[in-house]
């Protein structure tokens, strides 16, 4: 089963983006947040959490957001996701990487997380 995790939203100025996003939502750091990362939550109640990201590249350019989709089994949902018209990404993994970069069948990329 899949559920969004994240919605990533990929910025310039990560402080920036927390304060705005935070006053936004009325959310708060579910952490301490780096100079690059933050995660983003709730003040009050459920709701979707958000990550924040620092990223060089141009917004009329390049997609600057995507949702994290968390799998109880990984490997099965990368394959049905493929089945049902997703595709496989060339992507650079970090050597610890826990996601699968795809594309949906507009070409807009997301990540498949394993997720107890």
């Amino acid at each position: 089963m899949l559920k969004i995790g994240s919605i990533v939203w990929r910025v310039s100025d990560v402080p920036r983006a927390i304060e705005f996003w935070c006053a936004a939502l009325n959310y708060k750091p579910a952490r301490e947040p780096s100079a690059d990362w933050a995660i983003l939550v709730p003040t009050e109640g459920e709701g979707q959490q958000m990550a924040i990201t620092i990223v060089s590249s141009d917004p009329e350019t390049h997609q600057r957001h995507h949702l994290d989709l968390y799998a109880s089994n990984q490997k099965t949902e990368v394959e049905r996701l493929l089945s049902i018209g997703a595709q496989r990404v060339n992507w650079r993994y970090p050597e610890e990487a826990d996601y699968i970069v795809l594309a949906d069948p507009d070409g807009n990329t997301f990540c498949v997380i394993q997720k107890e």
